[in-house]
């Protein structure tokens, strides 16, 4: 584990302290299992698709909440009251957490289940002032404020 010292970014950027949350929050999310598989697609230039392979768990099984720029899915199934005997058992029905770090202005659209495929539709949404804004050469920008 390689640890990386952000005391550079306080000492001469000012407001991009955030960033060493993000990279905090992207170090733990390499602890996380790999179950169960994921996909990230890019769909269009803003727009993407988190697609989980959840065999086994119905709609009722998974939670799905986002908190601040945290996307957290999860999945927890009841226990069997029946007891079942496995010749070989290969799909796995354990319990799940996945966490998925947002960038700024990403919104989750919805959320579909089918064929045991959980797909998460989002949008990075840019809000009309962070947009680009097109400069007029020759105009006075002063006498237009007041």
């Amino acid at each position: 584990m390689r640890n990386i010292d952000l005391s550079p970014l306080y000492r001469s950027f000012i407001g991009f302290d955030h960033l060493a949350s993000m990279i905090d929050a992207a170090s733990q999310n390499e602890k996380q299992t790999a179950y169960p598989p994921y996909n990230i697609e890019l769909l269009e230039e803003d727009k993407y698709r988190i697609t989980m392979a959840i065999a086994g768990f119905s709609q009722d099984d998974i939670e799905i909440e986002v908190q601040e720029n945290t996307l957290r899915v999860s999945g927890k199934k009841e226990t069997d009251k029946q007891e079942r005997k496995f010749l070989h058992k290969g799909i796995s029905e354990r319990n799940f957490e996945r966490k998925f770090q947002l960038g700024d202005h990403v919104k989750v659209l919805a959320a579909d289940m089918k064929h045991g495929l959980l797909h998460i539709d989002l949008e990075r949404v840019i809000p009309e002032a962070k947009k680009p804004r097109k400069i007029e050469i020759g105009s006075n920008l002063i006498e237009n404020q007041s």
